[in-house]
């Protein structure tokens, strides 16, 4: 394996670079620009928040101030992240790679002339270079609060790096002499990293200096209710939901089993609905609002009813409204004036198995849809169908401790065990879904040269000594997720973390 890229370089003098090595480098340049891609999505979302800070009376000035900095950020970026986009083109053309053929046309990925004749002889990795400085040089200039803030920890690092060969005593000639295109276009990609990656933590100080915008309660009303916890088939229910204190021009969002509410003067959304199918049933009402320090806040509230049935015979979920595949879902089911043993019940898709108490079943469907589950009781004729939907377990959200990625202090993130997934509201419990293997990929402050080591299981222990190396200014991106669960072995989408 190859905990650090660049190592290789002086076995590749020889001409000969393996299969085993080039795939390497391709792997870790397709981590970086999914990281890249991640990154740049924390960007878009912290500047469209200074957008809508700038439309409220409350938050304008302070946004208007620092919102420009922020899109002055966001332009140095764009010029030097198109610039190193440039350069790659450059290296391609002299490889021969074909755009014209939809990206999977073979080049001289192994050509360890190129890069040197380009980049170093040719003079664009200096242009690079200074493109670097003066990118970290202009992004420190927007403000001299940004320049304080992020003076020691930018993550663009122009330290020569270590090398072997003397004479490459340049910074062009550490990173790109004697390389092969495909190892220089993945230091290409470190590069871009690095950029989208100080241009989110420069976006994201000009958006927390903002500040918070105290919200003052005006107006109090109960938080939820139902117009009812007992129904019969066909009744009308009403939900009713809100803050217990509200500021009338600050209204909550809210949307009751996935379907937005509408908000009245009150404060309240108030939805009608029938309800239908008999047994016990679950309306799931989620809050979403701003709390007086300006943070994000989420509710969810689940409001549980039982709808009967003129002949009593019923069938009810005990855990959830659906059935999952690949779970034992338990049911109840009931012949409503007669004793368990004159039921028979059926599913038409998966088992159905009679569980250790009367009225007790496991259900464990086979296929995503629909499932029926008729009875047959003993005296009448016509048997009784009852609906369920059927879905798959959801996919879980990988995390490090209780993070999904994004600014955390250097300190915590090495007190973290390591990778986690965890299924997030997901009414079913005791689900659990287990990290089998990931990959840790590291840049920024404290590497120079790009760290990258795939790792078998969930713990950091493997790469501790990694990451016991890293320091405020270093970004992690753990790539490569794989959970074992219900169903089989998910892959979960990478998360990255910017150390401060």
């Amino acid at each position: 394996m190859i905990n650090i890229m660049y190592l290789v370089l002086t076995a590749l003098l020889a001409l000969n670079v393996s299969a085993e090595i080039l795939n390497a480098f391709k792997t870790v340049d397709n981590t970086l620009r999914k990281s890249s891609n991640v990154v740049n999505l924390s960007t878009t979302t912290y500047l469209a928040s200074l957008q809508e800070k700038l439309r409220r009376p409350e938050s304008r000035e302070k946004a208007s101030l620092w919102y420009p900095k922020a899109q002055g950020a966001q332009q140095l970026a764009a010029n030097t992240y198109n610039f190193i986009e440039g350069v790659k083109d450059s290296l391609l053309k002299d490889a021969d790679f074909d755009p014209k053929k939809n990206g999977d046309s073979a080049f001289k990925e192994d050509n360890i002339d190129i890069a040197t004749r380009i980049m170093v002889d040719g003079g664009l990795g200096k242009k690079l270079y200074q493109n670097l400085v003066s990118y970290r040089s202009q992004l420190l200039a927007l403000d001299p609060a940004i320049a304080k803030e992020f003076g020691s920890n930018l993550p663009i690092d122009l330290a020569l790096p270590k090398v072997q060969n003397k004479e490459n005593n340049t910074w062009e000639a550490a990173y790109f002499r004697m390389t092969p295109v495909v190892a220089a276009l993945t230091m290409l990609s470190k590069f871009q990293n690095d950029v989208r990656t100080a241009e989110n933590r420069v976006v994201e100080f000009c958006h927390n200096k903002v500040g918070q915008v105290e919200v003052v309660f005006d107006t109090y009303a109960p938080l939820v209710g139902s117009s009812s916890t007992y129904l019969m088939d066909g009744q009308e229910m009403e939900i009713t939901a809100g803050l217990g204190a509200f500021n009338s021009q600050k209204k909550p969002s809210i949307t009751i089993n996935g379907s937005p509410a509408t908000i009245g003067p009150d404060g309240l959304a108030r939805q009608k609905f029938i309800a239908n199918g008999v047994g016990s049933k679950t309306v799931t009402v989620t809050i979403n609002y701003t709390d007086q320090d300006g943070k994000p806040q989420t509710k969810t509230v689940p409001i549980q009813y039982v709808v009967g049935s003129p002949t009593g015979a019923s069938v009810s979920a005990d855990a959830v409204k659906v059935l999952y595949i690949g779970l034992q879902n338990p049911l109840s089911i009931s012949g409503g004036n007669v004793g368990d043993e004159k039921v028979h019940p059926s599913l038409d898709n998966g088992s159905l198995s009679k569980g250790d108490q009367p009225g007790k079943y496991i259900a464990q469907p086979a296929k995503p849809g629909l499932a029926h589950i008729t009875l047959n009781i003993d005296g009448q004729q016509k048997p009784q169908v009852f609906e369920f939907r059927v879905k798959t377990v959801p996919n879980p959200v990988a995390k490090v401790g209780n993070n999904e990625g994004g600014p955390i202090p250097a300190n915590e993130f090495k007190a973290q065990f390591g990778v986690r997934a965890e299924l997030q509201n997901f009414v079913f419990e005791g689900v659990r879904f287990n990290v089998t293997s990931y990959t840790l990929v590291l840049t920024g402050a404290g590497f120079p040269v790009l760290q990258y080591k795939p790792v078998t299981g969930d713990s950091f222990d493997p790469v501790r000594d990694l990451i016991e190396k890293t320091k405020p200014g270093t970004t992690v991106t753990i790539d490569e997720i794989k959970a074992s669960g219900p169903g089989g072995t998910r892959k979960l989408p990478p998360i990255v973390f910017n150390l401060r």
